[in-house]
């Protein structure tokens, strides 16, 4: 067993994307993070939480920051061995029955000519059914990638090229740079948005989303109703069913939204008019004046409008009914041949062979199903908790400081603008002088070291 299965899951979920509550002290810069206290509640019921099961450590995504130094053939997180443990004792039976009638009856033996031609076949199909679903597996990774390169885009041209408006009125700035942070979180909350839409929770009261657009009017906010919203607990019948992977246990994952009395709108649709209304304020009181800077941020908006259509049209084109149900017959019915031609040369190895044949034909088949939709929270799907917590990160760490100034990072001492040549002392050379040891670093030798005579200007 993966060595990651053994690992104690707390009460409340790791990947979740926590908001500390921060206590800014009005007579210090400094920040402190202070005990969480609790959030702004929207009128119609408690904060909601997610449908995530942590108690379950097979219902999440598998963490890709933990490491296990267990072989991949005896780890069990991830695997499709679970969802193989029905099919094969049934195929076991059907083999062990055919031997036996074979053995003490009637020899029942088909020529394996079969094996050759179905086997062709069968190998057509799953290899359609494998590259169809790895393709919206892939197409999924590639849109959040597209997701995380625009936020983090955006995000900095928020933070450097919109204008704090600190030499008109102090309060005008402070009100501009507050303006800034509203428009970041509402990058982060986008990301969250979308993870939750595309997992079927529509409603605006996560715990790690509410924080984000609880002061937004939107219909997911308006819709949340606790009586049809909060998921329905699972009996422990259900969740050993949706470990072996039966289909009678499997409920439909867009029931949350089948039972809403109102329009739930889409949140993520709504985030991005916020952000343009954003674009059109600051765009209007001179903060972005610039043409060239409005373009892109107006074309990062496009971008992650382009990403909430992609991604739903991985979620909502599944392979066509007619290929799955093809696909699903022409497996069967090439298994449950297996023991006919297998008899004749294999005797009672024939229900082991039978058996091992099976787990690789239908576990090949059962991968495709496995992956086929990159958003939810098995073990294959993607970490989408750990992706929005790690662009909350990294928009954390652009407005950890001040919008920087040339004057903080050109004019320094420490600066070695030409080899070991510091700003100050080139500004008292000539340009002849800078130009000349800037020709200098072409002349590079075995090393990449330029000679000390050539270094200095």
């Amino acid at each position: 067993m993966d060595s990651s299965d053994t690992t104690t899951i707390a009460h409340e979920p790791e990947t979740a994307i926590k908001q500390p509550y921060i206590s800014i002290d009005s007579q210090s810069t400094s920040t402190r993070q202070t005990s969480p206290m609790p959030g702004p509640k929207r009128p119609g019921g408690p904060r909601h939480k997610s449908s995530i099961r942590t108690q379950d450590s097979f219902t999440q995504p598998r963490d890709i920051e933990k490491h296990s130094k267990l072989p991949y053939f005896l780890r069990m997180r991830g695997s499709i061995t679970p969802h193989m443990i029905v099919p094969l004792v049934f195929i076991g039976a059907w083999a062990t029955l055919i031997t036996c009638i074979s053995k003490f009856v009637y020899p029942l033996v088909v020529s394996d000519l079969l094996l050759t031609v179905l086997g062709f076949v069968v190998g057509l199909a799953i290899s359609f059914r494998t590259s169809s679903a790895y393709e919206r597996y892939a197409d999924g990774r590639k849109f959040w990638a597209q997701l995380s390169q625009t936020s983090r885009d955006l995000a900095r041209h928020i933070w450097i090229h919109v204008k704090e408006r600190h030499e008109m009125n102090p309060e005008q700035g402070k009100a501009d740079l507050l303006g800034k942070v509203t428009a970041l979180n509402l990058v982060s909350a986008f990301a969250v948005a979308l993870k939750h839409r595309l997992r079927f929770e529509p409603y605006a009261q996560y715990e790690d989303l509410e924080p984000l657009v609880s002061h937004l009017s939107t219909f997911a906010g308006e819709a949340f109703d606790p009586e049809t919203s909060e998921p329905r607990p699972k009996t422990s019948w259900k969740r050993g069913g949706e470990y072996l992977g039966l289909t009678v246990a499997q409920s439909n994952p867009r029931k949350v939204i089948q039972r809403s009395k109102k329009n739930l709108g889409n949140l993520p649709l709504e985030i991005l008019t916020y952000m343009s209304a954003y674009l059109d304020a600051i765009s209007e009181s001179g903060q972005l004046s610039n043409g060239v800077q409005q373009s892109i941020f107006q074309a990062n908006l496009a971008s992650l409008n382009e990403v909430l259509a992609g991604t739903e049209r991985v979620l909502n084109t599944p392979l066509p009914m007619a290929y799955s149900i093809a696909i699903s017959q022409i497996t069967w019915v090439y298994v449950i041949m297996l023991p006919f031609q297998l008899w004749a040369k294999l005797d009672w190895v024939t229900i082991p062979g039978t058996m091992f044949g099976a787990y690789i034909i239908i576990g090949i088949a059962a991968i495709g199903r496995e992956i086929e939709n990159p958003f939810g929270c098995d073990e294959n799907d993607l970490p989408l908790d750990k992706f929005c917590q790690a662009l909350q990160d990294e928009i954390n760490v652009i407005t950890a400081r001040a919008p920087p100034r040339i004057e903080d990072f050109v004019a320094t001492e420490d600066n070695a603008v030409i080899a070991e040549n510091g700003y100050a002392s080139l500004a008292e050379k000539s340009t002849e002088a800078i130009r000349a040891g800037l020709r200098a670093r072409t002349n590079l030798r075995t090393g990449g070291h330029v000679p000390q005579e050539k270094q200095e200007v």
